[in-house]
């Protein structure tokens, strides 16, 4: 009996843990989970949300003030929501996030970083006193639905990407790492003329280059129009060559039959020369 007593005590402990354990655990959050896929509810409505990283200190120490402020959402009609930094890189790319944890009001589209306290009831103040107002909205170029933001998105992922791809070679593979560094400078380098490639293409269809076309005046015919002005001034110039040649053989003629006069005119000419010397 004794014996059955002793063993009584950690089963009753052990079946009220448990009971216990499930109704801890099935307790439902108000705090909603958003991921790079249904981001987009962002824009519509009146948010607020935590970026977190499970291994921050920071952030551990923030989720109880956290989950007690959203169960006023309700009551204020604000959104509570939080983002795992570490599972969705492209959404904190988005909001460009450097420190945790960061927090983000949004109303409408218009995102503002929220830089106060952070207890329940300074965040239930900033909202039902509205004093979000008072923050400047992020310029709608580094908004997260911007294309420069988009581009950002894109390049949290590559990296992320890139980081799995070198363990993958490294651990799994065997690869050294300076093999997997050369597959990925092969790759940057192939990528880079593929892509300059594609650029040039582009602007040669955009933009075609201007090809000078060889003259082909000979083999054009001329037209009827203007043959008959052409045949004119052919034959005008003919007749000016006909004239001055006869002109020019009368010339020679008459200085051939006085050839005294042209000597005296040379004589007459040389005294005068002399004397105008003197």
């Amino acid at each position: 009996m004794a014996h059955l007593e002793r063993l009584m005590v950690p089963l009753a402990a052990l079946v009220l843990l448990l009971w216990a354990v499930p109704g801890a655990h099935g307790r439902r959050s108000n705090v909603r989970v958003l991921t790079d896929e249904n981001w987009t509810s962002l824009l519509e409505g009146e948010w607020m949300i935590e970026f977190y990283a499970p291994w921050c200190p920071a952030c551990q120490n923030l989720q109880p003030e956290w989950e007690s402020f959203a169960e006023w959402g309700e009551d204020l009609e604000v959104k509570v929501a939080k983002v795992d930094v570490t599972e969705q890189t492209g959404l904190s790319g988005r909001f460009i996030i450097t420190a945790l944890p960061s927090i983000y009001h949004c109303k409408d589209g218009e995102f503002r970083r929220y830089l106060g306290p952070r207890t329940k009831k300074d965040f239930i103040n900033f909202v039902s006193d509205k004093e979000w107002k008072n923050i400047e909205p992020i310029s709608s170029w580094f908004g997260p639905s911007s294309v420069l933001m988009t581009a950002m998105s894109a390049l949290f992922q590559l990296s992320v990407y890139i980081r799995t791809s070198h363990s993958y070679f490294v651990h799994d593979l065997g690869i050294p790492a300076w093999g997997s560094y050369l597959i990925f400078a092969f790759a940057t380098v192939l990528s880079g003329l593929l892509l300059g490639l594609c650029m040039i293409f582009v602007a040669d269809c955009l933009c075609p280059s201007k090809r000078r076309k060889p003259q082909q005046q000979c083999t054009k015919k001329t037209s009827p129009e203007f043959s008959q002005p052409l045949k004119k001034v052919e034959e005008e110039q003919e007749a000016d060559e006909e004239d001055v040649s006869e002109e020019e053989a009368e010339d020679r003629e008459g200085a051939s039959k006085d050839p005294s006069q042209s000597s005296i005119r040379q004589r007459c000419v040389g005294p005068s020369s002399t004397t105008d010397k003197s």
